[in-house]
């Protein structure tokens, strides 16, 4: 999201930058096919997600409908839009404004929105606000909406000052930052803080109360949706791993100096599979597979009665 720029060359149409290598044929290759099936893994797999949610959620226990929801439309949205941006980008080496930075403000929005709906359910499941219907749900209910809107404030600021580059490494457009460490520290120091790191500690604090037992999380119903909350969260951590390093990275080199190539080029990577990923844990929970796999079937069926002739009336002659 945040790099350094060596080089940039721009021109009349377009937003190039000229990074520190370029791709072998072999690893386009593999990109581009690795990309081809987190894109389509992800498109599928949100979308089917989204529908068994929205249209059999009466037939599978789930407390916490809006963090749930919110998440899978920041997976759906990634899959659909980032990760085939970043395979035009290879394909057609690099990426045209204003798309440029219309890609680097949904990166900001999406990331800042699946942490924030990650953190929602954590402190949902924790403090169990969805049993009451207090002041308190309401403003759990309006969480996950602000983040999405805190994304977009955020991750606007580097398009109204012009400081988006493509980043070839990160096979999408990114914040580079050519000779001021000053402004560097203070945007990103004061971006972390609050959209990163504040969703970064509820998720930590809340699952460890939930893993001692603590709250009204204990007497949860283990048939429940939210009981995948644990290998969400879990996997999320472990797909943006490479993501924080590279920024971490980048906030130490005081000569502006980004983060490896292959660490840029695995931070993107793994955040698309995160996207892929989420689906599965979610068909991991034995209600939600079986109202999915009954959608699946009532739908096939509605298909083939529609397709058939039936049989309506039937006359009797008589010789």
């Amino acid at each position: 999201m945040f790099d350094v720029a060596a080089d940039v060359t721009e021109g009349a149409n377009s937003t190039t930058f000229v990074s520190e290598r370029s791709w072998t044929q072999v690893e386009r290759l593999v990109l581009v096919a690795v990309l081809v099936l987190e894109m389509v893994l992800g498109v599928i797999g949100n979308s089917l997600t989204l529908l068994v949610k929205i249209m059999c959620r009466d037939r599978f226990p789930c407390k916490y409908w809006v963090p749930f929801v919110s998440l899978t439309l920041s997976d759906l949205c990634s899959s659909l839009l980032l990760t085939s941006g970043s395979l035009l980008a290879i394909l057609t080496k690099g990426q045209r404004s204003p798309w440029c930075e219309v890609v680097s403000l949904l990166k900001f929005v999406f990331i800042t929105s699946s942490i924030g709906s990650i953190a929602i359910l954590c402190v949902q499941r924790a403090t169990g606000v969805a049993y009451t219907r207090s002041a308190v749900s309401h403003v759990m209910a309006m969480a996950c909406p602000a983040s999405w809107v805190t994304g977009v404030v955020f991750g606007s600021i580097p398009v109204v000052y012009h400081w988006i580059r493509y980043d070839q490494a990160e096979m999408l457009c990114a914040v580079f930052w050519m000779n001021s460490y000053s402004d560097m520290l203070v945007y990103i120091l004061c971006t972390f803080s609050i959209c990163i790191f504040l969703p970064f500690l509820l998720i930590i604090s809340c699952s460890l109360v939930t893993a001692a037992g603590c709250g009204t999380s204990r007497d949860s119903d283990p048939d429940d949706l939210c009981s995948v909350t644990p290998l969400v969260v879990v996997f999320y951590l472990f797909c943006y791993t490479p993501f924080a390093v590279s920024e971490l990275i980048l906030l130490g080199s005081l000569d502006l100096s980004p983060a490896p190539y292959w660490i840029r080029t695995l931070s993107s990577v793994m955040s698309y599979l995160d996207c892929v990923l989420n689906p599965i844990i979610y068909s991991t929970n034995r209600d939600f597979r079986e109202a999915g796999l009954a959608l699946f079937w009532s739908t096939c069926r509605k298909s083939i009665s529609l397709s058939d002739p039936v049989l309506t009336v039937m006359n009797r002659l008589e010789m």
